[in-house]
């Protein structure tokens, strides 16, 4: 019908339309970006509501810019205001960042004080196009010798890793004394110990009871127990409730996320 419309009308009829179309488009957009109620730490851009994302569709949740989320806006203002990330004493911070999200590797990746190692078991998933290369990196079995780096990033990883206790065990070991990281897993804080099944193998079962199709846990409150136990010491930060909420919608972040800083 669409192709019958096209053959028949005139291109003046179809140019208005068109118009019509694009103009009733700008303001739909206009409602979402004009305004300055919310604001990105990250790439600074400022909006009315940041976008919708996630499978239970959370709102004011994506930066539409540099395409951060909640957890991404909260780590960012947590290293920023309360660690010397961003300050350190060091003339070249070593720093391992598995699974590197982009607005995280554009930072970092061109920051000279920070001597900077991105990772992740498939590389090739990243197409960033940086000067920083992306090493292949099983992070049960990591390839760099014992106490390699200052600061270890590793932001929603473990949750994917069946062996998530060979992978702490891992991390412990190429962190340097004295160094630091930010470990963060989706956690279920009504549940009192992490919940794994081996038995739910199917991208379609581990969605529906772990969140997400490639997930193979809930983590539970013993998420702090379990890196302590791989030798870290852990600091359990309730981070958000520190801002006020209106500072909490204005950086779109959520309420219920904690920080794991942890340190060796």
């Amino acid at each position: 019908m669409r192709k019958f419309l096209k053959s028949i009308l005139p291109k003046s009829i179809l140019n208005k339309y068109r118009d019509f179309r694009k103009a009733e488009r700008n303001k739909k957009n206009d409602k979402l970006f004009l305004g300055d109620d919310v604001f990105c730490p990250i790439c600074t851009s400022s909006f009315k509501v940041f976008g919708t994302f996630g499978l239970t569709k959370r709102k004011n949740a994506k930066c539409y810019t540099c395409g951060s989320l909640e957890r991404h806006r909260l780590i960012f203002l947590y290293l920023n205001e309360k660690t010397k990330f961003f300050n350190h004493s060091k003339k070249n911070l070593r720093l391992l960042h598995f699974a590197p999200e982009k607005m995280f590797y554009t930072i970092f990746s061109n920051d000279d004080s920070i001597n900077y190692t991105p990772c992740d078991l498939y590389p090739e998933k990243y197409q960033y196009n940086g000067t920083a290369k992306i090493s292949k990196v099983d992070i049960t079995k990591i390839p760099f010798e014992d106490e390699s780096f200052d600061f270890i990033l590793c932001n929603h990883v473990l949750e994917h890793i069946p062996d998530d206790t060979l992978a702490m065990t891992e991390l412990f070991r190429v962190m340097a004394k004295d160094g630091d990281g930010i470990f963060q897993v989706p956690i279920d804080y009504s549940r009192s110990v992490t919940y794994e099944d081996w038995s739910i193998t199917t991208p379609e079962e581990r969605e529906k009871v772990f969140g997400q199709y490639d997930h193979v846990r809930w983590y539970g409150r013993d998420y702090k127990d379990k890196l302590m136990k791989a030798g870290f010491q852990v600091n359990e930060i309730d981070y958000p409730s520190t801002f006020s909420s209106d500072d909490v919608f204005k950086f779109g972040l959520m309420k219920s996320e904690k920080i794991y800083h942890v340190k060796k």
